[in-house]
């Protein structure tokens, strides 16, 4: 199994610990280093899954938690698309998730969210970009420093972008996926009706 966008290792760990040999590959090295210290069983390889170079003959490839939402640009997306196709086996299979359009728009732009622990606290702000589907999203975070007392501040912006279904489907279709099956939510049922899905997981076949 190829997981791409591994981050921190903690869904490839998983993966490992059920059986899976797994490849994770990030492009942050930090992230990739926290996942070296405490997790094993993985192989850990730092690219920029736009440029995706030696992955090959995988039975599986998996991009979960908003990675592909990072791909902003509908080159870019077909690049990587074409980085999966290229990484699989014949037969293989390719399961990734996006936000939906509706959810961007509806649910997060324009709103704040916060939480408050005792030992982290966050704001989050959700700005519109520049492009159609395009958030900006600001985050500031207050981290408790045990040996001051104090909290530290944090502060990052992450942009991100989606797409309609049918751009996802064409884009995938393009590079020769087959098999394309659409579900929501975290239900296992295929969508019938996806006018109220915030989070679509698309499965394909090469």
């Amino acid at each position: 199994m190829l997981d791409l966008g591994c981050g921190t290792g903690r869904l490839s760990d998983r993966f490992a610990s059920a059986g899976f040999s797994v490849t994770g590959v990030d492009f942050s090295e930090d992230m990739l280093a926290f996942a070296q210290a405490h997790t094993s069983g993985v192989q850990y390889i730092q690219q920029d899954i736009r440029e995706l170079e030696g992955m090959a003959d995988f039975d599986v490839v998996v991009s979960l938690c908003d990675v592909i939402n990072y791909i902003t640009t509908e080159g870019d997306l077909e690049k990587v698309f074409k980085n999966v196709w290229d990484s699989l086996k014949d037969g293989g299979q390719f399961i990734f998730d996006v936000h939906s359009l509706r959810h961007f728009t509806e649910d997060l732009i324009g709103e704040t969210f916060a939480e408050i622990y005792e030992d982290i606290s966050y704001v989050w702000l959700c700005e519109q970009g520049e492009e159609e589907g395009s958030v900006v999203h600001d985050l500031t975070f207050f981290l408790l420093d045990e040996s001051s007392g104090k909290y530290d501040r944090f502060d990052e912006q992450h942009s991100q972008r989606t797409f309609s279904v049918e751009i996802y489907k064409e884009l995938l279709s393009k590079v020769g996926f087959k098999n394309i099956q659409l579900y929501g939510d975290f239900s296992i049922k295929q969508l019938n009706d996806n006018k109220s899905t915030e989070r679509f997981f698309f499965t394909c076949q090469k």
